[in-house]
């Protein structure tokens, strides 16, 4: 049967909720009816290059083909929300690093620190942490480890360039960006010196053995990505930082979401001028 052209590819109702509940299983993500359009407009493209005649030909693809990871790959790009920039949200990452990081090495000097920003998009967030490092004099500390991840393989590729466009410094005063970035054609280059303290991985938060080798992190930033979660993906996902977390552990999320009616792993506290989620114990499995 000839595929339709993907602007006329109809989403039924009824295809929509399981093609909307395997993606929360699968990724976490969650659309509400109003967005079903929204969704529909995201994937369309995809399932015409496929030529699949419908949308339930393409979920009956996702949900039974045995070869389908590479398909789950475009599905993490097609449903990405890229929304991020340098020096976002400051005081977090400024109680890092003023507080945190100092209170690590007095408690346990020869202890590596492992930093983790669990869902960076095309980088911005752990290349601020990097930079706000290096202004406070951690520049190239081997005992500090920055690991940035997304699940969308696109947008680490972005990352691994290093390469920034102007609606990415927004946000960052102009000194730094001369002091840490090259210009050149096409954009503007993260310094290599900066660029190299960032290692960097493509990790589904709803996949337990991708997420469990870097949930070891005493710090975790997972910010402004539960806000598109169902809440039952944001549980399995924060459980899963508790268990993997040492004590204490830390875990910032978005100034705008909130854990407190979904976890007991983690408690809230203010650190200077920043609120961050405090594991102390070691939950039970």
């Amino acid at each position: 049967m000839k595929p339709l052209a993907h602007q006329s590819l109809p989403l039924s109702e009824s295809v929509f909720v399981i093609l909307r509940d395997l993606i929360q299983e699968r990724i976490g993500l969650h659309y509400t009816l109003d967005k079903r359009e929204a969704l529909a407009d995201r994937l369309a493209g995809r399932v015409a290059d496929r030529q699949f005649s419908s949308f339930l030909d393409y979920y009956y693809c996702l949900k039974y083909d045995a070869d389908n990871g590479q398909e789950w790959r475009y599905v993490h790009d097609a449903l990405a929300i890229p929304e991020t920039y340098f020096w976002r949200e400051m005081d977090q990452i400024h109680a890092l690093v003023d507080r945190l990081v100092p209170q690590h090495f007095s408690a346990f000097p020869d202890q590596p620190l492992r930093i983790w920003s669990a869902s960076c998009a095309t980088g911005e967030e752990p290349l601020t942490i990097a930079m706000a490092l290096a202004e406070a004099g951690w520049q190239g500390a081997p005992a500090i480890e920055i690991w940035a991840s997304d699940a969308s393989p696109v947008a680490i590729a972005a990352a691994r360039r290093g390469i920034y466009r102007e609606r990415s410094f927004r946000n960052l005063p102009n000194e730094l960006r001369k002091r840490y970035f090259i210009e050149e054609e096409g954009g503007s280059r993260i310094i290599p010196e900066l660029h190299d303290r960032v290692q960097w991985a493509e990790v589904n938060l709803m996949d337990r053995a991708s997420v469990w080798p870097l949930a070891n992190a005493s710090i975790i930033f997972c910010r402004n990505t539960f806000i598109y979660f169902a809440p039952e993906a944001t549980e399995i996902t924060v459980r899963l930082f508790a268990e993997a977390m040492p004590t204490p552990g830390y875990l910032f999320v978005g100034v705008s979401e909130s854990l407190l009616k979904l976890t007991t792993d983690f408690e809230l506290r203010e650190i200077d001028q920043a609120f961050v989620y405090v594991k102390t114990a070691t939950p039970a499995r």
